[in-house]
């Protein structure tokens, strides 16, 4: 209960900064929990999807019967465009049906994969950010909200430890609070981080493995 009066208390004596700081780390904190339980539950799914899928899909009789049992596991679509672009007929006459068979399929998978990976890695700079900054905003806030506290105790001539001490500790709370935000924001940006790259390598090499078997159909 104290604390909350102290916070309260805080926030009551604030000035605009205060205050402006306060919020930004509030805003920095539910937007990087809300892309960490977010992100959590894509790349869970969408890991499970592409095993599932990547499997599904090599057993099946024939491209048709792969493709519609990608189109059933595949809820996240990172498998599926892989797919549409190895089997992409490109129009006549277009600098696209230039190259050599080998380069378009490489160009095409190479876009695809790349669209795939963005999806997977979107929040991911939020994440970063987040955790990069958080900690030097709320080391602003104790600084400012010190500077603030010691100027209006000098102007009223009540420069005492007494009265130092309650203004200045709650001060300190913007530290805490900006590790509170910056600390689960990066460990989840790692966790997060290495998911993607798991993901990543198996997406590579159904790519590799689809551009090897449209080579192998056209000899």
């Amino acid at each position: 209960m104290e604390g909350s009066v102290g916070l309260l208390g805080y926030w009551n004596h604030g000035d605009l900064i205060s205050r402006t700081v306060g919020v930004l780390l509030l805003a920095m904190s539910v937007s990087s929990w809300v892309i960490i339980l977010w992100k959590g539950w894509l790349l869970r799914r969408a890991a499970s999807d592409i095993q599932r899928g990547v499997a599904s899909f090599w057993s099946a009789g024939d491209v048709a019967e792969g493709r519609q049992r990608l189109q059933a596991v595949d809820r996240e679509a990172v498998l599926l465009p892989l797919l549409e672009a190895a089997l992409l007929q490109p129009a006549a006459g277009t600098l696209e049906t230039q190259p050599a068979l080998a380069s378009q399929l490489t160009r095409r998978l190479r876009d695809a994969l790349h669209a795939g990976l963005a999806q997977l890695q979107f929040g991911q700079v939020v994440l970063a950010s987040t955790g990069s900054t958080a900690p030097f905003i709320g080391l602003f806030g104790t600084v400012w909200g010190i500077f603030h506290a010691l100027g209006g105790m000098a102007e009223g001539n009540a420069m005492t430890i007494d009265k130092i001490a309650g203004p200045v500790g709650e001060a300190l709370i913007f530290t805490a609070a900006g590790l509170a935000v910056a600390i689960p924001a990066v460990l989840a940006y790692n966790i997060f981080g290495k998911r993607v790259a798991a993901c990543e390598a198996e997406l590579e090499g159904f790519a590799h493995d689809l551009r090897e078997m449209q080579l192998d159909a056209v000899k």
